[in-house]
């Protein structure tokens, strides 16, 4: 039970923290990070394979599925972002 207690404190306060670094990036800065935080979408979807596939137990593997299915809406809705953002800059 402890354990669990820790492993909640810590993604509570990674979710704050989360929430204000990312209500502090002015809009300029907006399509350099949404490539950084591809790449990172991108590790976490590796890790989901990877947790979904060991098949401990029901719980990990739906818990597995469900982390694929939103790191793959994440990369794909980054990576659609960030085309449309750099559409703006091409010379018509």
């Amino acid at each position: 039970m402890e354990l669990f207690v820790t492993t909640l404190t810590i993604f509570v306060l990674a979710i704050f923290v989360g929430f204000e670094v990312i209500t502090k990036v002015p809009p300029t800065l907006h399509t350099p990070l949404m490539s950084g935080s591809n790449a990172i979408s991108g590790i976490t979807l590796v890790g989901a394979v990877l947790s979904a596939g060991t098949q401990h137990t029901t719980l990990t593997t739906v818990l597995g599925f469900l982390a694929v299915v939103f790191a793959t809406i994440n990369v794909v809705g980054g990576f659609l972002v960030t085309h449309r953002m750099l559409e703006m800059f091409r010379r018509k």
